[in-house]
């Protein structure tokens, strides 16, 4: 086994377990203790995981457990998000009916479609439905319960609203990515919607910038083989062998 392949390993199944001991490392990959303990502190100072004696465990400041306002979203990663959002907002077709998810990216991603898209949009984001109001586009808005923090329309009312609805593409954001975990959220009322919007769309796609894999929030809507991830930067391969991902230049 190639030393990357083996490090994809080792990260894969501490994702997987939360906690891995070296003596069981080194029976799964069938290597030196000496090797997997040197793959461990390479992955450690990465902060990938953390080293503790005897073994290793998942890294715990990868945990989400709030949600922050749009404000303070806004400012984080804001040129990677741009670069995610135009490359989006390119695979939406004249014909398509599509589900914007509430969320700075796909916020973005309004910059980017033309005036005259023929489209028609469904989303739970008012921020969102307002801009493309002001574009001229043909957008629909669910209803619900109104959370203050990300000015989004969530809760059951909301998931049961998207169940009349069959869309052609559904673009969504995610707290945390992560292979044991999923795609997940902080909130169990944005959980439903988040859910929901991907059972009723032919394709799905998550838009998420580097700094989201490998972290993990409370509630996980759906599992990473479950919809195309667009990133900014290539991911650990262990994710590669999960689902399509499409790495924007």
């Amino acid at each position: 086994m190639l030393n990357q392949e083996r490090k994809d390993k080792i990260l894969q199944i501490i994702q997987e377990r939360g906690a891995v001991s070296v003596s069981e490392l080194t029976g799964i990959l069938d290597a030196s203790e000496s090797t997997v303990r040197r793959d461990l502190i390479e992955l450690s100072k990465k902060g990938n995981i953390n080293k503790v004696h005897g073994g290793a465990t998942l890294n715990k400041q990868q945990f989400i457990s709030q949600e922050e306002n749009v404000s303070a979203k806004k400012a984080e990663h804001s040129d990677e998000k741009r670069k995610i959002a135009k490359y989006c907002a390119a695979q939406i077709q004249g014909d398509d009916f599509v589900y914007l998810d509430a969320g700075t990216t796909t916020l973005y991603m309004i910059d980017y479609i033309d005036d005259g898209c023929t489209a028609s949009f469904v989303t739970n984001g008012i921020s969102h439905a307002k801009k493309m109001c002001r574009k001229g586009l043909n957008v629909y808005v669910l209803g619900g319960k109104l959370k203050q923090t990300t000015e989004a329309i969530v809760g059951l009312m909301a998931a049961r609203s998207i169940h009349n609805f069959n869309f052609t593409k559904a673009f969504l954001g995610a707290n945390g990515v992560s292979l044991s975990s999923g795609f997940t959220t902080p909130d169990t009322e944005e959980a439903f919607v988040k859910a929901a919007a991907m059972e009723n769309s032919f394709v799905s796609y998550i838009l998420a910038d580097a700094s989201k894999f490998g972290k993990t929030s409370s509630v996980r809507f759906a599992t990473v083989d479950t919809a195309c991830i667009i990133t900014d930067k290539e991911p650990e391969k262990v994710y590669k062998n999960k689902t399509v991902i499409k790495v924007v230049d």
